[in-house]
């Protein structure tokens, strides 16, 4: 199609009207069928990430109610620590519904680039509800430690509780992150990371009660500790994710989109290309220049070319913004004097 479209720039002049026409129609009619296409396919994924975060949600108020329950009635602070965190768990999974319902919505006058950004302000939440787990926790545990004292019970029945928690956690992060990579969906991501942690703070409330039955009545605290640890670097995990969203980090690499843009006769350079947003919807714009005597009309067309085609080649595109410039000495002066600067910074 790409090819095709390329071609349509090299009609004769004879039918040069005829074909500019045609086109248009053809244009208006493509990116109809695109955006009609898009709403739907957000309204499906919106759906899809829906139905997980239920799930994991009722799953994760089974383990925290099971891990908590049992470690009050036998006295294990890192059981009842890990309760807690599987509590946030399932915070997070509300937090995560509320935000997935709002960036689910359409653009409007107040957001016209959409509410696609509120699934990673949900993120964002979720991790600083992973800081205040941390501080519980570790708050606990220091308090503990500094008593001196341990009443921990261990029975048979301590190691079948938190055996059958871990092997849903488990269970949950697989199908939780298998989900978050299908949809791109940072929601599912920062959650499926929220339940990884837990299922390894479970592993080290196994190893200790395993040590307090052998006579290491710390080992119970110190590990609480170390779950504390473990919900802090989840937290930082998350938050970098979302920062990379909230400060418009480059979604595409140039070189690709230059790949695309360069192979259209009428396209003499191409420079300025930015990407930002967020993974599933990403907003492109760049300068390109095109021969001096070219008319607003075949200007205009090539652009409508190139726009179709960048859509065909990243399907994760929502919008294209092209500058249109003669290509002068110093216009390209410009564009390079402006790259350098970018290389010169580097990423940030």
């Amino acid at each position: 199609v790409c090819e095709a479209s390329a071609k349509r720039g090299q009609a004769p002049a004879g039918r040069k009207a005829g074909r500019q026409l045609a086109w248009s129609l053809c244009y208006n009619s493509a990116m109809h069928n695109r955006n009609t296409a898009q709403t739907h396919k957000r309204h499906e994924r919106s759906r899809h990430i829906r139905r997980v975060l239920w799930g994991v949600l009722a799953l994760n108020l089974v383990v925290s109610a099971a891990k908590y329950i049992y470690g009050s009635l036998s006295g294990s602070v890192s059981m009842q620590a890990d309760g807690i965190h599987s509590l946030f768990d399932s915070a997070g999974s509300v937090v995560g519904l509320v935000g997935i319902a709002i960036a689910s919505r359409p653009a409007d006058e107040g957001h016209p680039y959409g509410h696609g950004k509120f699934e990673t302000f949900a993120s964002a939440v979720i991790g600083t509800l992973l800081l205040f787990a941390a501080f519980k926790v570790g708050f606990d545990a220091l308090s503990n430690l500094f008593a001196g004292a341990s009443s921990v019970e261990v029975t048979p029945l301590s190691y079948v509780v938190m055996a059958a928690t871990l092997v849903i956690n488990i269970a949950v992060t697989v199908y939780e992150r298998t989900a978050g990579k299908r949809l791109d969906s940072e929601i599912l991501k920062a959650d499926a990371a929220h339940t990884l942690s837990d299922a390894l703070v479970s592993l080290a409330v196994i190893a200790g009660l395993a040590l307090v039955q052998v006579g290491f009545r710390q080992a119970d605290s110190m590990l609480a500790l170390v779950v504390g640890a473990v919900i802090l670097y989840t937290a930082f995990c998350v938050f970098r994710q979302a920062a990379a969203t909230l400060s418009d980090k480059a979604r595409i690499p140039v070189a690709e989109i230059l790949r695309v843009v360069s192979a259209h006769p009428g396209v003499e350079e191409c420079h300025c290309v930015r990407t930002r947003g967020i993974p599933t919807e990403v907003y492109l714009d760049f300068h390109l220049l095109v021969n001096p005597q070219m008319s607003v009309q075949d200007s205009h067309d090539l652009a409508a070319r190139v726009e179709q085609c960048l859509h065909e080649a990243f399907p994760a595109v929502a919008d294209v913004i092209i500058h249109i410039e003669p290509n002068t000495e110093t216009e390209r002066l410009e564009g390079r004097a402006r790259q350098a600067i970018n290389e010169t910074r580097g990423p940030q």
